[in-house]
């Protein structure tokens, strides 16, 4: 066992090792002209001011949050749940940091070499910081979380013989023992903390500045995009940092320790409750987790450093970028055979056979990551067919804009809704072949399996935002215009890589929620009790499905208005500097970009505190008033409708963005910039802004947050709620 973190500590180190190396070699490029230089440092002092006010409030707010945990649960889960929330603060600062110096950098590149290869090749190294700071920050979590509380304070041993010593205050009182799948929930729960804000927040900020530099800029005054003139582009690409890259790389650290704590913690609860009976083999399947984890991250670097070693990449940013992701996923699923082979082999067959989680043999772990695996890369094909601008879908959207804005958002909404089926089937054949496979335990390994590569998934992720803001700054700085072609080459791609990325993201995240709640059920049923959830024997189940069926709607709804009220704070302002400050239009004088910073700012902080906590807080008042199982149904309904939603929000949006960047190229005859088919283009695109950049991305965090609380505080809820009491 020892060996096995041994590999997770190399893994760590060596992620976070050449994540450095990358960042200082970034900052050793040559950052471009005075004016790039200038435009850079006001990106990046709006960025570091958001981002630390953002972590101020977060802190306030997980300070609470920690003492409750402290209170209700163990000591143990509150700390644990401030170490992930501090990983996971930890990879989204240094990302946003190192995406703030690559940006006039990439542009730089552009402007010397002409080049889309080297050019490409600079955005992706800035990006590679950002994807091995998620995987090396979360394993570094995870390995102390091992280290201190499973082995130091022999929380592993304490919680498999159910040995476990009694809490603290109020736990005491309540008749709670602290387990390491309490402290491992907690690690979880921190890391989807901040995920949850960063997401919001950053999604808030990004689209308010987004939305009120395109419908004032574009389709009113009729300038360029990141046009200097407009007041808005510097919160734009401050925007571009603080959400697409700094909520980013929070969003798949939270489901990555999703999808990874998912098999830890149901190994526990498979062995408490007699479905695996030898301890030899529990051990093992609560260490295989980790170690795959850690073979991943290994094959994640290696994946990185194919893609930056080459000297003369190809002019197809594409094709390099997959390059790269395939080749960490092939020797990720490669690690797993091997682990899964050298692992199990000592197990006996009959322990093996009789836990109903190996049904083929020693390789059923493996064999269930393949399946995630695959449905991944196929759900990301998907996403790209239906989001990229190379395929027939959004050049319908294109083309529908000839005709106005009413059709390009009516195709567009199509687009969406047509695009969820693929992706769902894909899900539930990995989700049933792993079960028959591996029981709950293989789904959650096709979980992990989905995500076993996230550090090269993010590193491709973050280019996208990286290259939109280079983009910006070419324009400002008025580079050549060829410059702003290799820019937007890149910029589409990484509009398409995006929208993979998210699948991979809401994919994952289902399998996780559905290992998250096999353990959540095993948690309050007796030994030996056959766990499920009987909608029509148990009405009130079945309620709450309709109720979490709702739920995303519900919060959904609450981040678009929440957008639409800083955007619409946003249009006024611009407007009123057009309006009123004389010779700007003209470029005569400069607009005034610190009150849009500000207006994004303050919008996104005041907004994103009640969806945030919105989140965290319903699994717990639901559980209090109607008990366990209403919220089991909850959960049920929440991830089957935040699953749908989340692709169509993501596609949708994806494909407006694409559809515009399509007439933007001249595909069309007659059609470009400036024209009324580009203006409804325009329209579609902001309207899928919020969708796809707000909204898709936070459904899958909302969805584990919740699983996530109520796994943590079940303990409590099960046997103190009011319809308990109440004999209900």
């Amino acid at each position: 066992m020892e060996l096995l973190l041994i590999i997770v500590a190399i893994a760590s180190v060596l992620a976070l090792s050449y994540a450095c190396f990358s960042y200082f070699k970034v900052k050793k490029m040559e950052e471009g002209t005075d004016k790039m230089k200038e435009i850079a440092s006001a990106i990046r002092v709006g960025a570091n001011a958001f981002i630390r006010y953002e972590y101020k409030v977060i802190a306030i707010i997980a300070s609470v949050v920690a003492v409750v945990l402290f209170v209700l649960i163990s000591w143990q889960t509150a700390v644990a749940f401030v170490l992930g929330a501090l990983m996971s603060a930890s990879a989204g600062w240094i990302g946003m940091k190192v995406a703030t110096y690559a940006n006039a950098r990439v542009a730089n590149k552009a402007k010397e070499t002409n080049s889309i290869g080297a050019t490409v090749k600079v955005a992706f190294r800035g990006g590679s910081v950002m994807g091995l700071c998620v995987g090396g920050f979360a394993l570094l979590g995870i390995l102390l979380i091992y280290l201190i509380f499973g082995l130091g304070l022999g929380q592993i041993d304490a919680t498999i013989s159910e040995n476990t010593t009694e809490g603290i205050l109020l736990a005491k009182v309540l008749g709670l023992a602290p387990t390491f799948t309490n402290t491992l929930s907690g690690y979880a729960l921190g890391c989807s903390f901040i995920a949850m804000f960063a997401r919001v927040g950053g999604g808030i900020y990004t689209k308010a500045a987004d939305m009120g530099a395109d419908l004032v800029g574009k389709t009113e005054a009729h300038i360029p995009e990141d046009d200097p003139r407009n007041p808005a582009t510097i919160a734009d690409n401050v925007g571009d940092n603080v959400g697409d890259v700094a909520g980013l790389g929070s969003d798949l650290l939270e489901s990555y320790m999703g999808a990874l704590t998912s098999g830890i913690i149901l190994a526990f609860e498979f062995f408490r409750n007699k479905v695996v009976t030898s301890e030899l083999l529990a051990r093992y399947m609560i260490y295989f987790p980790m170690a795959f984890a850690g073979c991943g991250i290994i094959a994640c670097v290696i994946g990185v450093f194919s893609m930056l070693i080459k000297k003369k990449p190809s002019d197809n940013p594409h094709r390099e970028l997959n390059s790269s992701t395939y080749i960490a996923a092939a020797l990720s699923l490669l690690s797993a055979v091997l682990l899964s082979c050298l692992m199990f082999k000592n197990v006996d067959k009959v322990d093996l056979n009789a836990s109903g989680c190996f049904k083929l043999g020693i390789v059923s772990p493996a064999v269930c990551a393949a399946l995630g695996i695959a449905a991944g890369v196929a759900i990301g094909m998907i996403a790209e067919y239906y989001t990229s601008y190379d395929f027939k879908p959004t050049k319908q959207v294109s083309q529908a804009s000839n005709e106005g804005p009413a059709l390009t958002i009516t195709q567009g909404l199509a687009l969406g809704m047509k695009s969820c089926m693929a992706p769902v089937l894909l899900l539930g054949f990995a989700i049933y072949g792993s079960f028959l496979i591996g029981n709950m335990y293989g789904v959650a390994m096709a979980a992990l399996g989905m995500l076993s590569f996230v550090s090269a998934t993010v590193s491709v992720d973050t280019y996208g935002p990286i290259s939109d803001n280079a983009g910006g700054i070419a324009e400002m700085s008025a580079l050549d215009k060829e410059v702003r072609e290799i820019t937007d080459k890149l910029d589409s791609v990484g509009n398409t890589t995006a929208a993979i990325g998210k699948g991979f993201a809401i994919g994952s995240a289902a399998l996780a929620v559905l290992s998250l709640l096999t353990s959540y059920m095993y948690s309050f049923s007796a030994v030996g009790e056959d766990v499920s959830l009987d909608l029509l024997a148990n009405p009130l189940i079945l309620v709450g499905v309709l109720v979490g069926a709702a739920l995303p709607f519900l919060f959904s709804g609450i981040l678009i208005e929440a957008v639409a009220k800083a955007a619409r704070k946003m249009v006024e302002e611009v407007r009123r500097q057009f309006r009123e400050i004389k010779g700007l239009l003209e470029g005569k004088v400069m607009p005034d970009y610190k009150t849009c910073i500000e207006i994004s700012s303050q919008g996104s902080i005041k907004e994103m505190r009640v969806p945030a906590i919105l989140s965290i807080a319903i699994p717990v008042v639901f559980g209090f008033i109607f008990g366990a199982n209403f919220v089991a149904g909850v959960l049920l309904g929440a991830t089957i409708s935040a699953v749908m939603l989340a692709i169509f929000t993501g596609n949708s949006g994806g494909a407006w963005d694409n559809a515009k960047k399509y007439i933007e190229t001249g595909a069309i005859d007659g059609q470009g910039k400036g024209t009324p088919a580009h203006d409804a283009a325009v329209v579609g695109d902001t309207v899928g802004d919020p969708l796809k950049d707000t909204v898709g991305p936070s459904l899958d965090i909302f969805i584990k947050i919740m699983s996530t609380v109520s796994l943590v505080f079940v303990v409590v809820f099960n046997k103190y709620n009011l319809f308990g009491l109440l004999g209900l």
